[in-house]
Parts: structure tokens; C-alpha cells; sequence
């Protein structure tokens, strides 16, 4: 019998610790598959953040660095610059890159640092029990807005493809999601651009996916995919944001 479906090999076979309905387990896997068709498993690290996704290390076959709270791109830029033959990338989520991390995040981008960004965005802080998170929409309930998130007490979230598509360095920036079979397929393309890009040497990319949180958006999985369509995207709309590339006739 043929084998038409399975598992990456760039994929561990460590049981993942996420809850039911979060959709890292998705995006890890779009990531790995990346990986497999690439060819380049014997050449890819990853860099860890803090967070839901700070196992990270345990999921992929391939070697792992884990970086302090906020610093993955300034550590994927370390080690980056000592072996540049080697495929760098973070995997970090909304709490990491957009807050503690917003610098490293905007000056690695700055100096358009040939590295691969995969940017979790769920809109709360998952692992440390729900809080508002920049990312968190207005109005949005969470433990520490319980009466919504006031922009007029606290700002605006932070739309990250959007703030970076100003910075010159950023070579390609484009935000998908994982709610569907179609936009699945999508995420993946965009990952896979991503890291080719590196290959290429093309410089600073950044994949933003909007994810689920089922368990701090106290929704069932199923009603979360729903949320992810009829709030998330709609705030956070989907698309290439910068491929100068591109815009360039890919010179």
C-alpha cells in the first residue's frame, strides 16, 4: 500500500503538551513538513521563546537553542552571524515577540537579518493563565481585563506584520491562519517562502499565524475556530504585508 499521509520527519514523536483545539500543533507540523521538502534537517536550528511553545525543543529534529523571554531574534541573530550556512529560525508567540521582545524584533528586521520568524499570535498570554496580551482585541475579556480590553485605558494591539511592513530591512512579511483546510494550505506555502527565502539569503522574514486558545478564551475548539474567523481575522486580516521581492520583480 502506497503511504500518502505521514508524519515529518523533522517532527519528533514527543506527545505535545498543548491543550485541545490549540493549533500549534498544526503550525509545528506545517513547519516540519517545510523542513522535510527542503531538505534541510541537518542544517536547520531553532530557537526557542517563552511560552506556550517554549518545549519547542522537544518536538523537532533539529538542534534547539532556548533563548530568555523576548530575545529569540536577537539569539537567531547570534547564531546566524557565527555559521551562516546553517537555517536559523524562532518559533514565538504574541506575549514573547510583541512585548518583552518588540526591540529585538524591529531591529533584527532593521538590519534585515537573514533569519525565518514564526510569530504565534492567539491574542492572550497562554501559558501564564490568560492575561491581555498586545495583541488582545478590543474589548476582548481575558484575567486581567475582565471587563474587556479599554483602548482608552491600556492602547490598541499591536498589528506586528502591519508595524514591521515600515521597516525597510523587512524582506517578507505575510500573516496567515490555520481555522481551515484552505488556510492551512496557505500557512504552509508562506512558511515554506519563508525559509527559502533564507536559503536564498534574501534576508529578514517574518510568517504571522493567528492561532486558537481555547482553554484562556474559554471556548470549546470548535467555537474558537469560529472566533478566529469572525474576530480575529477581521482585526488582524490576512495577507502578504512586504515581499520586496516581489515588488521588485524578485531582482
Amino acid at each position: 500500500m502506497d503511504v500518502v499521509f505521514k508524519k515529518p520527519h523533522a517532527l519528533t514523536d514527543a506527545p505535545l503538551h498543548y491543550c485541545p483545539g490549540c493549533t500549534h500543533g498544526i503550525i509545528h507540523r506545517l513547519v516540519a513538513e517545510v523542513i522535510d521538502e527542503l531538505g534541510i534537517e541537518g542544517d536547520t536550528i531553532g530557537v526557542a521563546s517563552v511560552g506556550c511553545s517554549v518545549m519547542a525543543y522537544d518536538y523537532f529534529n533539529v538542534d534547539f537553542v532556548q533563548a530568555a523571554h523576548g530575545r529569540a531574534p536577537a539569539v537567531a541573530t547570534g547564531v546566524k552571524r557565527s555559521d551562516p550556512s546553517k537555517i536559523v529560525f524562532t518559533y514565538q508567540g504574541d506575549g514573547d515577540l510583541a512585548a518583552i521582545g518588540t526591540a529585538e524584533t524591529v531591529q533584527s528586521a532593521a538590519r534585515r537579518e537573514n533569519i525565518t520568524i514564526i510569530f504565534v499570535n492567539n491574542a492572550i498570554y497562554g501559558m501564564t493563565g490568560g492575561q491581555m496580551a498586545p495583541t488582545t482585541l478590543p474589548g476582548m475579556v481575558t484575567q486581567t481585563s475582565p471587563y474587556g480590553r479599554n483602548v482608552e485605558a491600556v492602547g490598541y494591539p499591536i498589528k506586528v506584520c502591519e508595524l514591521l511592513s515600515n521597516v525597510d530591512g523587512a524582506a517578507y512579511l505575510e500573516r496567515v491562519a490555520v481555522n481551515n483546510v484552505a488556510n492551512v494550505r496557505k500557512a504552509k506555502a508562506a512558511i515554506k517562502k519563508a525559509f527559502q527565502n533564507q536559503i536564498d539569503g534574501k534576508g529578514f522574514s517574518l510568517v504571522e499565524v493567528v492561532s486558537t486558545c481555547p482553554t484562556n478564551w474559554g471556548l470549546t475548539p470548535a467555537k474558537a475556530l469560529e472566533f478566529v474567523e469572525t474576530d480575529m481575522i477581521p482585526y488582524y486580516p490576512l495577507g502578504v504585508y512586504k515581499d520586496i521581492y516581489a515588488e521588485e520583480g524578485d531582482k
